[in-house]
């Protein structure tokens, strides 16, 4: 299917989830509380971003005025009564939400707006590129309640290092401007859905498994040998030599030519 045909949307009440070509559509769909996190939600989004098939890019958004304002005002209540072992266990379904996003084969593209606060801050540190408007605003809040952004940490460490010293201690909220300069976002746009739809398009023209190994190389960053032994992986498949011969006769690869 290309760009623009008609969607076809697969039903789940907390997420909009679409497939739009080799695109999948993942939209938070909880605008009435600024898409807040609640238990259904991390199940929905655990789900969708475990299996996202043969996506070649997926694209993660809100609707409505915000992103993700972090968690939900009643699923917080209800956190009140858990018992430890509780607290344990729903902690361990976030967690595992995030990293389902995080080690997600296709390359992910989260476009930002309104609040994206504690774990809407997390959602967008797992992201491989995250692109926000003008208008956004970040915060690791959570000290401010008494409580620390401990599950969300392994992801927006890798993203922001050191300067988690200042934002995770202080709780305080930030723009767009500052969250580029920390590296939670990769850039800042007036459009910033536009913005995403083109790097939406350049991911379209890798090689689709190209695409999938780059981003494994990104995350376990092999050394010595190994390295090696995966470019000649990647040179000897039908992939790259399809991508080489098209280069050197100056045509376009197979993938590209099937779109």
């Amino acid at each position: 299917m290309e760009h623009g045909e008609t969607l076809v949307s697969l039903s789940v009440s907390a997420l909009k989830v679409e497939r739009d070509g080799h695109v999948l559509r993942v939209t938070l769909a909880r605008p009435e509380r600024r898409n807040a996190f609640d238990a259904a939600l991390i199940d929905e989004l655990h789900e969708t971003f475990s299996d996202v098939g043969d996506a070649r890019a997926v694209v993660l958004s809100g609707e409505g005025p915000s992103f993700c304002a972090g968690a939900d005002v009643e699923w917080q209540r209800s956190s009140i009564d858990l018992s430890y072992e509780e607290n344990v266990a729903d902690a361990m379904a976030l967690y595992r939400m995030l990293e389902a996003i995080d080690s997600c084969p296709a390359p992910v593209v989260c476009c930002v707006h309104g609040y994206a606060l504690g774990g809407g801050s997390g959602l967008v540190a797992c992201a491989d590129i995250a692109i926000a408007w003008p208008d956004a605003v970040f915060g690791f809040t959570e000290v401010r309640l008494g409580i620390v952004p401990a599950v969300i940490s392994p992801f927006v460490l890798a993203r922001i290092g050191a300067h988690a010293r200042r934002y995770f201690l202080t709780g305080e909220r930030f723009g767009a401007e500052t969250a580029l300069r920390i590296g939670l976002v990769s850039a800042v746009s007036e459009d910033a859905g536009s913005a995403c739809e083109g790097v939406v398009e350049d991911l379209l023209r890798g090689g689709p498994i190209a695409v999938r190994e780059a981003k494994r190389l990104v995350r376990e960053r092999p050394g010595g040998e190994a390295t090696a032994r995966i470019a000649a992986a990647r040179r000897a498949s039908d992939e790259g030599q399809d991508g080489l011969r098209a280069f050197l006769e100056r045509r376009a690869p197979g993938w590209l030519e099937r779109d």
